[in-house]
């Protein structure tokens, strides 16, 4: 998303799976030079909050930082260029892991919740696969949460599900592959219903337009074989989603050396 100028009403906000946030760093640092969102929201950071590169990342503007980290996996990080504060950290999985971070922004009335969902594994069936299990479980205690909701809120992250035929490469092929499967996009979308959430991406780029957030590090040539899927999302408030200007994603940050397998999103709010 090339930069113009904006008003001081207007807020970007940004996600990536950046799968290991020290290993890629020099990658972080280039987005946020050259698309510099005002609040990026980051998965699979991968660190404990004490290896987290919180001063190199503040030497580039984004002092105000929320980090939930764990050592090696999983964990998620918002930093930001404009006031923002810690609010909340949710434990959706029931077992410590850090997949969830919570802030206010500071006089917007707008709270960002940073997910990361659990992948569920490789069989879609709670009984043989416990990881399937779950993920649908941290999808219902989302939901509860979802339906208690009563303010502002853009929640973003890696969801782990593409639900739309358009959001993968081959819909018949995928039926019984986690992350597409019917029961998954059915647990997401009573998650989608406690709250009215609007699907950001699928606000400006309509289904059944070609939309992929993720391609295996298994495709030689990923470009060309083109099997990705939808697995990062954007979703907001009703309120909230009627304020979003625009919105948009950087595949070209898959070439990036030694990329993350997911790629940022975008989303410009005029608040």
């Amino acid at each position: 998303m090339p930069l113009r100028p904006r008003s001081s009403f207007m807020i970007s906000v940004a996600t990536w799976n950046i799968n290991s946030v020290r290993l890629r760093l020099p990658l972080v640092e280039k987005y946020l030079a050259e698309h510099a969102p005002d609040i990026l929201c980051l998965q699979e950071i991968k660190c404990e909050e004490s290896k987290f590169p919180a001063e190199a990342l503040a030497a580039m503007g984004y002092a105000h930082q929320a980090v939930h980290g764990q050592k090696g996996y999983h964990g998620v990080a918002t930093i930001s260029r404009i006031p923002i504060r810690e609010v909340t950290r949710h434990d959706w999985q029931a077992n410590g892991e850090a997949r969830h971070v919570g802030v206010e922004v500071v006089g917007k009335d707008m709270f960002v919740d940073n997910v990361y969902v659990p992948a569920g594994g490789d069989v879609p069936d709670r009984e043989v696969n416990k990881k399937f299990g779950q993920k649908l479980d941290f999808l219902a205690r989302m939901t509860d949460w979802a339906g208690a909701l009563d303010k502002q809120t853009l929640i973003v992250g890696d969801f782990n599900i593409a639900p739309l035929e358009s959001d993968v490469w081959g819909h018949k092929q995928l039926l019984k592959v986690v992350s597409h499967t019917p029961l998954e996009v059915e647990t997401l979308k009573r998650f989608q219903d406690a709250h009215g959430w609007v699907d950001l991406g699928r606000k400006h780029i309509l289904h059944p337009e070609r939309y992929f957030s993720w391609w295996s590090y298994r495709s030689p040539d990923w470009r060309k074989n083109d099997r990705g899927r939808r697995l990062d999302h954007m979703w907001a408030s009703a309120d909230l989603a009627a304020k979003s200007a625009r919105h948009d994603l950087l595949e070209d940050a898959r070439d990036w050396e030694k990329p993350s397998d997911h790629i940022p999103l975008i989303t410009e709010f005029d608040i």
